[in-house]
């Protein structure tokens, strides 16, 4: 079951400075923007965007996959700057994967550890869930900071748990239940 079936559409969510929405055509450029930067994509699963059309092609094929892509829209300047995500969602055993990516100039700002509150609160409150948890690349280290911050647990190490770029990877988990 997707998000969208449930709900009707992606819900969206405000924080204080984040507005967490639907993502949309208009959004390409700033997907471009943060999706072309080699910096951002050596730590996720998908290719550096080479042009805009990438980035369309993007929102068109890959966000859908997942089942909630929300867009990171920044209040004060009403830019996509990066997205936070359910990667899947298991309704019948209550559980979900977290995921996000953020643009490179806002690293460090408490962005994602803000718009991963919101949604691991929505994923409690409105989705029933009782688990989520989130992966990161061993060399992660921002990512994996983000996951404490969120109030995760580390739970371990999954060898060779993921094909992403013609190599396989050991992500680290961590995880979130609710009390």
């Amino acid at each position: 079951m997707k998000i969208a079936e449930r709900f009707g559409d992606i819900p969206t969510i405000e924080t204080e400075r984040l507005i967490l929405r639907k993502i949309t055509l208009d959004d390409a450029v700033d997907v471009y923007h943060y999706a072309s930067n080699e910096d951002v994509t050596r730590l996720v699963t998908w290719h550096t965007h080479e042009a805009l059309e990438d980035s369309i092609e993007f929102i068109h094929t890959f966000l859908p996959r997942y089942d909630a892509p929300w867009g990171i829209e920044l209040k004060q300047t009403g830019r996509l700057i990066g997205t936070v995500h359910f990667v899947w969602w298991d309704p019948e055993h209550k559980s979900a994967e977290l995921g996000y990516v953020l643009s490179h100039e806002h690293w460090g700002e408490g962005i994602i550890t803000e718009a991963g509150r919101a949604v691991i609160r929505f994923g409690f409150e409105s989705m029933d869930l009782v688990r989520i948890q989130a992966r990161c690349f061993l060399e992660n280290i921002g990512s994996e900071k983000v996951m404490k911050k969120l109030g995760m647990s580390y739970e371990g190490i999954t060898r060779k748990a993921m094909l992403v770029k013609g190599t396989h990877r050991d992500l680290k988990v961590y995880a979130i239940v609710q009390d």
